[in-house]
């Protein structure tokens, strides 16, 4: 019993000793390998639902459905009896507020139903679900060192990512699990001088067109660990 305790321990030893010459390149590479095996992302075109649960407020079901081919998402948000659609093909833009396309100017700004929100929601929905993947997307600047951090009493191997001021201006850490090269946490920061931004816990996995995609992102304020809320990924 001994001696096969002492190889497993040698045998995690060497997968970290291993891991820790990886360079950022290879350590993505790897990454998307778990998550991504089969390459299936650049053609991805599929359906899920997304529920969000938050501290004091009722839960949040939404739909999204990408077609990264055809350039289409559309996104169906159910909250509180409320029904809103953003759908976009190409550069066309269709909104829809429980089934109807006569909208308000009153319900337009009470529903922020507009299409700059459907774009951002398509880029945000894209982004998210798209990890790790989206990390070889032109714009992203990934530190050629890996960091080795220790977040929750947990070791990680970490990427940090900043990205062209004509994408986006925080910064973000990615933490992988130096023996599956899973991904289970990512943070972010506006300033990180001041430790503003969020941290997001990734827990279980929902394999959807062969892709691991976490099962649970729960986000939590960098300053003080405050819950904000978490997304529950399913199928149906």
């Amino acid at each position: 019993m001994f001696r096969i305790i002492f190889l497993i321990l040698l045998f995690h030893i060497s997968l970290i000793g291993l891991s820790q010459s990886l360079s950022s390149e290879e350590l993505l590479l790897n990454a998307i390998d778990y998550h991504d095996p089969n390459n299936n992302w650049p053609s991805f075109n599929e359906e899920f639902t997304v529920t969000m649960e938050t501290p004091n407020s009722s839960d949040r079901k939404s739909n999204v459905k990408i077609n990264l081919p055809a350039e289409r998402f559309r996104l169906t948000v159910n909250k509180e009896q409320n029904i809103q659609e953003y759908i976009l093909d190409g550069n066309d833009c269709l909104l829809r507020l429980n089934g109807s396309e006569e909208i308000s100017e009153t319900e337009r700004k009470t529903f922020n139903l507009n299409c700059d929100r459907a774009n951002m929601l398509k880029d945000y929905y894209t982004y998210l679900y798209g990890l790790p993947m989206k990390l070889k997307d032109p714009g992203t600047i990934i530190d050629p060192k890996v960091m080795h951090k220790t977040f929750k009493n947990k070791a990680y191997l970490v990427l940090k990512v900043t990205y062209a001021e004509s994408v986006g201006g925080d910064t973000w850490y990615f933490y992988f699990n130096p023996l599956t090269y899973g991904m289970e946490v990512y943070q972010f920061f506006h300033d990180e001088s001041k430790n503003d931004g969020e941290y997001i816990l990734l827990s279980g996995e929902e394999t959807i067109n062969e892709i691991k995609m976490p099962k649970k992102r729960a986000w939590y304020y960098n300053q003080d660990n405050t819950h904000l809320g978490t997304d529950i990924l399913s199928k149906d």
